[in-house]
């Protein structure tokens, strides 16, 4: 189970990585539609750190008691 959420946070760092490419490169041509993609990179981030904190508490707590 654990591994299967350590690979769902890396998940949202992909779709962050895709989302900050897609700024970059809609950037000069139509900034109006970036403003999605700066949501999607900056949630997708912070999920990320939320997710691998919440796993690793999870795993202290699973070796604790153990």
């Amino acid at each position: 189970m654990v591994k299967i959420l350590r690979y769902t946070e890396y998940l949202y760092l992909v779709v962050a990585i895709a989302s900050i490419y897609k700024i970059i490169t809609l950037w000069s041509v139509a900034p109006q539609e970036t403003y999605i993609f700066i949501f999607f990179a900056v949630v997708s981030v912070a999920m990320f750190l939320f997710r691998r904190k919440y796993r690793k508490r999870f795993e202290k707590r699973a070796r604790e008691n153990q």
